[in-house]
């Protein structure tokens, strides 16, 4: 049981640690989504990369900022119902949800997720836009 609870802090710690650095990916998706403005006004020149790139950190952001979300109950949920009931229901309720609803969706995207990443990366996919970026680095993400 010692070592589930060590496990489970180390994985709160990541989640921290993750969760505290991730606004820097939000800051860079805004510094560039800034500079590709004022690019395209000043010199009328626009890139595909540029644009890629903004999604790339953005997708980046929500999907490793999620745990850190979890840990901290910032999740969505019905605030106005489940404020009403007894913390032993909110929590029962949790168990429930993360049981029967995160963890097989959580296992099912990873299941269909690294063979799809794998063959990303083997084939090089690059995006169909023109000077877009390869895509694999948003899939390692998942």
């Amino acid at each position: 049981m010692q070592a589930l609870l060590a496990l489970s802090r180390a994985i709160d710690r990541l989640n921290a640690f993750v969760g505290k650095y991730c606004i820097w990916l939000i800051f860079a998706a805004t510094v560039i989504s800034a500079a590709n403005a004022v690019v395209r006004k000043l010199f009328n020149y626009s890139s595909n990369a540029f644009l890629e790139v903004q999604w790339y950190l953005f997708a980046w952001s929500f999907l490793v900022a999620a745990g850190y979300t979890l840990l901290h109950r910032e999740h969505v949920r019905i605030d106005v119902v489940n404020s009403r009931l007894s913390k032993r229901t909110q929590v029962w309720i949790d168990i429930f949800g993360f049981l029967f609803f995160l963890t097989p969706v959580c296992i099912l995207v990873l299941y269909l997720g690294i063979p799809m990443l794998i063959s990303r990366f083997e084939s090089g996919e690059v995006s169909g836009n023109p000077g877009g970026l390869i895509r694999w680095p948003v899939w390692v993400a998942l």
